[in-house]
């Protein structure tokens, strides 16, 4: 055993009112005195146990056998998020589309102390530029947020619309999600309002999040623009030639979240396999470029524990972001009945299901399965879209299947609606479609999913069948954590509460891991950290 010496004397704790802590209930008690420093001890006859309080001193006492400082939430990251973003934890709430991360949900989380970002993802831009205003007058400068911007193939005016908007509107922070490559809308965001301090410094006026699930896309953000956009940007005058040549010494995006295992759009990568790689990537790329200012991984996906976010922190995050388990807090823009759906899912309550943005590249999102049949209906739309060339081709009974169940009106009814819609918002889909069957046959599908979402946001309970709620494994172990507790009652659920309860058990889980560490016989019970009301 090896002692804590100064001076050539070993050191020993004391304290008359405190007892020493060596049976595990006493041990556990120990752990969740986080804000205290606790000092490794042990016992005559061999045993190692733990103390708050008390002195350090060379006589008397018990032997010590080392100390810990005081652990605080705020702590568990990388403390230049803090610094950067100007928030007091290491805690992001992630920009559920459609509305579903509400202002409200941006605004609670952000009066917490953490950074939550709207869900602008298949909005049409007058909502995106309402709730934007909205944002600027509920939270003004003192308290950051941010919004997102997706990756939008189909609709590359809209993107290019919205990354617009945030700049005119000094939106200082975006989540960029969806992406497999860099389009112009996002580099110019990351890109508009570098400039140099008289250092020489290069500082950065709006900071991009990029969430990513792979090492080829996470290394398009980590890297600097290509020149082919930073060129044609200047040459459209939405960059100046000075921001240009800057944006070529710095990487696209200071903050990556490593998306594992999530709700949405996911590769259904697990966390512990996709992170290492991530960063290793981060740290050959800051070597190649010289880059000066850190680069951040933030963990997703899964983060529906407390455990489960101190792993995340233990596996080199700077931050966490949390998805799911904000869907069913009362802040949402889900429906009441949506949130009690997710509220008994369990782990394996979850399928994958096309997609409604990327539906004819067969990207997938994963959404809840428990209580909905969308699931199954959007992957037999996708599997009659790769079959046929058009609606006409489509068997008989098939074509009298979807009409009844999911489409609930002819197609002919179903695409004059869908044709409404384009009509107002890219006019060009509608041309497209006249003249591609296959085209026209995809529209309308999507519709069918777009509205499904939507069903689940407006409560239309006729549709909860076809309800489509994104959500990962994450929700199903934040109910089973919960059960038993205050927060087992969706009511109850508020997204401040969940985020406190989730970093004081992250830090309590961390303490029970460093105390394990040094020797003390932890109870396994201790890692089990339960909800509480958290002020």
């Amino acid at each position: 055993m090896t002692y804590a010496i100064i001076g050539g004397r070993q050191l020993r704790w004391s304290d008359s009112r405190e007892v020493p802590a060596f049976s595990a209930e006493a041990i556990e008690a120990v752990v969740q005195r986080i804000r205290e420093p606790v000092f490794v001890i042990q016992h005559p006859d061999g045993a190692v146990g733990a103390a708050t309080g008390g002195e350090v001193g060379a006589e008397g006492g018990w032997p010590l056998l080392g100390m810990l400082p005081p652990l605080y939430p705020e702590w568990l990251g990388d403390r230049s998020f803090a610094e950067a973003h100007g928030v007091r934890f290491p805690y992001v709430s992630g920009a559920m589309a459609n509305g579903i991360a509400t202002v409200e949900l941006v605004s609670a989380i952000g009066r917490a102390g953490c950074l939550g970002f709207f869900g602008a993802a298949g909005l049409a831009y007058s909502r995106v530029e309402e709730a934007v205003a909205e944002l600027r007058r509920t939270l003004g400068d003192g308290i950051p947020w941010g919004s997102n911007l997706i990756h939008s193939p189909n609709e590359p005016a809209l993107e290019e619309a919205v990354a617009g908007l945030y700049l005119d509107q000094g939106v200082r922070r975006v989540s960029a999600a969806a992406y497999m490559a860099l389009s112009p809308a996002v580099v110019r965001y990351a890109a508009s309002g570098l400039r140099q301090d008289p250092q020489g410094r290069i500082l950065r006026r709006s900071s991009l999040f990029a969430k990513i699930s792979r090492p080829e896309v996470a290394r398009h953000f980590m890297a600097p623009a290509p020149a082919a956009i930073l060129d044609a940007l200047v040459r459209r005058g939405q960059l100046t030639a000075e921001e240009a040549a800057l944006a070529r010494h710095v990487p696209v995006a200071e903050d990556i979240t490593v998306e594992s295992d999530s709700g949405g759009h996911t590769d259904n990568r697990p966390l512990s396999a996709l992170l290492p790689v991530i960063a290793a990537q981060r740290d050959a790329l800051v070597r190649e470029h010289g880059f000066v200012r850190p680069i951040r991984i933030g963990a997703a996906g899964g983060m529906g524990t407390p455990t489960a976010v101190a792993a995340g922190f233990a596996a080199g995050a700077a931050y966490v972001l949390t998805g799911s388990v904000n869907q069913g807090c009362v802040e949402s823009g889900l429906d009441a009945s949506g949130r009690e759906m997710l509220a008994v899912a369990d782990l394996a309550d979850v399928i994958m299901a096309p997609a409604a943005d990327m539906f004819e590249l067969g990207v997938e999102v994963q959404v809840l399965r428990r209580g909905t049949m969308f699931g199954v209906r959007a992957a037999q739309l996708y599997a009659l879209y790769r079959r046929y060339g058009g609606w006409d081709e489509v068997p008989a009974s098939d074509r009298a299947t979807v009409e009844r169940q999911l489409l609930r009106a002819s197609f002919d009814d179903a695409w004059a609606s869908t044709r409404s819609f384009w009509e107002k918002r890219e006019p060009g889909q509608v041309a497209k479609a006249e003249a591609d069957p296959k085209h026209k046959m995809a529209l309308v599908f999507r519709s069918y999913l777009g509205l499904s979402s939507r069903w689940a946001i407006d409560g239309t309970l006729d549709r909860r069948l076809d309800y489509q709620i994104w959500c990962g494994p994450a929700m199903g172990a934040f109910n089973r954590w919960a059960a038993g507790s205050f927060l087992e009652t969706p009511a109850n659920r508020g997204v401040a509460q969940v985020a406190r309860n989730f970093l004081e058990g992250a830090a309590v889980v961390t303490r029970a891991h460093q105390l394990r560490s040094y020797g003390v016989p932890v109870p396994a019970s201790a890692f089990n950290y339960r909800p509480r009301p958290l002020s």
